[in-house]
């Protein structure tokens, strides 16, 4: 959520926002809103203090016995006022509210403006892709090996569940350690989340007003299966204040994620490329907003430094305005090479929210400079999301045989050097 201050400040630059982001524009109803909480609160003011003048002249009037009543009832009137002042302002602050949750955040000035993916900026590129010559995509290899039913898992709970069986299984795990242990080596706190969460968090991520359509829901309960880690665990601080010393906080969190993917279709999503239900590690950073770019930056290598201990190639894109999101300042993702599909795959969105999040969750830090309690900056990325890094590790170290070779860092959690 963004400052009404601020928009009622920086108009232009929010509407510029809002356009780039490719977002509704409910910049008018919310200054009128606001126009008019500032007039009832002006006039609430103004009565209340009103209301205290007759109060003491009443009383000063019985003292001397004086008829009072003609100002007894002027008082009625100004309380009766200041009733309906306070209805009114309730209904008028719910209603600016709900608007102010729909106006996404600005794009930080460094951002490339662009209205689809073919805007976003190719920043960095890593490692060496192998020969496409006779490379099969991972669903055949996994078929051939037995070690992922999609059939099974669509007949027990639809299509993108998969079964992982096997080895395959074992290298979800392995993934899973691996990823949280380098986590832990670089700083970041592991955390066992919840794997739903209620409506009050799920707004508090910028999930809701937003994606709700992507989002499975127990409705009996009104809890949200959580699409990633990051829900609960920024959530994990909602309502609290950090001593100035205590940023940056880091945290690390596993958890299976749920997401509806509505309307995805056709070859894009076959395999592992986009399921339902997956796993991924999760990065989340609580920040000084002094240093939040760069701690944008040092997110962006922690997640490019699991790719290379893989020996994955990838590479890193700047996104644009219009394929960024509703909720970050600057993202960046990156995108490894999955060979026997001869295409780039999304495995890490890092990104900077700035004060965007913590507003909504009252999240902040006593400020040395200010005296004053302070938003912090949040941030997370993906440390790794799975399928479509077992999907690249398959793909990319396959062997003419059918077989496929474990990436060296991997095979101490696994006890196996080759799936088969």
């Amino acid at each position: 959520m963004l400052d009404l201050k601020f928009i009622r400040e920086n108009t232009d630059a929010v509407r510029t926002g809002i356009r780039q982001k490719r977002a509704d524009d409910n910049i008018d109803a919310i200054l009128a809103l606001d126009n008019q909480r500032r007039t009832l609160i002006g006039e609430g003011e103004g009565l209340k203090a009103k209301r205290n003048e007759v109060s003491a002249k009443v009383g000063q009037m019985k003292k001397a016995g004086e008829n009072a009543d003609a100002v007894i009832e002027e008082m009625n009137a100004v309380k009766t006022r200041i009733q309906q002042i306070d209805e009114e302002l309730k209904s008028v602050e719910e209603k600016l509210d709900e608007l102010m949750l729909t106006v996404p955040n600005v794009p930080h000035p460094s951002v490339p403006v662009g209205a689809t993916p073919d805007d976003n900026q190719s920043i960095f590129e890593w490692g060496t892709k192998p020969a496409a010559a006779g490379l099969k995509p991972h669903w055949e290899i996994t078929s051939a090996l037995g070690i992922i039913d999609f059939d099974r898992g669509s007949k027990v709970a639809g299509a993108g569940f998969p079964f992982y069986v096997g080895k395959a299984a074992v290298l979800q795990r392995a993934l899973i350690n691996f990823f949280l242990d380098q986590a832990g080596e670089r700083g970041y706190k592991e955390l066992q989340a919840p794997i739903v969460v209620n409506k009050d968090s799920a707004r508090g991520t910028g999930q809701i007003p937003d994606k709700e359509d992507m989002m499975y829901v127990a409705t009996k309960d009104e809890l949200y299966m959580i699409p990633t880690a990051e829900v609960p665990v920024t959530n994990f601080h909602r309502k609290e204040t950090f001593e100035e010393k205590e940023l940056p906080i880091r945290y690390a969190g596993y958890t299976p994620c749920f997401r509806r993917e509505a309307g995805s279709y056709g070859k894009d999503v076959r395999g592992l490329n986009r399921l339902h239900q997956f796993d991924k590690v999760e990065l989340v950073k609580f920040v000084h907003p002094s240093t939040s770019y760069d701690e944008l930056e040092s997110l962006r290598a922690d997640a490019e430094h699991l790719l290379q201990l893989l020996g994955l190639p990838y590479r890193v894109l700047l996104m644009c305005t219009g394929d960024m999101g509703f909720t970050q300042t600057k993202k960046y993702d990156l995108e490894v090479w999955a060979a026997g599909q001869q295409k780039w795959l999304e495995v890490s969105s890092c990104s900077n929210f700035e004060t965007f999040q913590a507003r909504r969750m009252n999240i902040k830090y006593k400020s040395k400079e200010t005296g004053k309690p302070e938003f912090v900056h949040t941030l997370n990325g993906s440390g790794l999301a799975l399928p479509r890094i077992v999907a690249a590790i398959i793909e990319n170290n396959q062997n003419p045989d059918g077989t496929v070779n474990v990436p060296e860092v991997l095979r101490p959690y696994t006890r196996f050097a080759v799936i088969a």
